[in-house]
């Protein structure tokens, strides 16, 4: 999903582990993108990776022009920003006990 993300130009992305605490989800992905277009085409393409690669089915929640998207995998839940949401909700210091295992500028 990662990889997805990058060739679509997503920015700031990080990946976190928080399976030790939390029993929805394994991982977090955050990432931002830089317009609300660019965070429908950051949906658009974990969401056709997802179901390609491992068959899994997508559910989305929020809309681009909320500067705010979640994309559910299940294990995995990927948060797409707007930097100004990003920097708003800041998730990933309310997450900070898990550990991260990726980080991309």
């Amino acid at each position: 999903m990662v990889h997805a993300l990058e060739e679509k130009k997503g920015e700031q992305i990080v990946l976190m582990d928080i399976h030790e605490i939390a029993v929805f989800a394994d991982y977090f992905i955050f990432c931002n993108g830089t317009s609300n277009r660019m965070i429908e085409s950051l949906v658009e393409s974990v969401s056709e990776a997802a179901h390609k690669l491992f068959h899994l089915d997508v559910k989305v929640e929020g809309l681009p022009d909320d500067g705010w998207m979640v994309v559910d995998l299940g294990d995995v839940v990927i948060h797409l920003f707007s930097p100004d949401q990003r920097e708003y909700y800041r998730l990933e210091q309310l997450w900070d006990k898990g550990k991260v295992l990726l980080r991309l500028q």
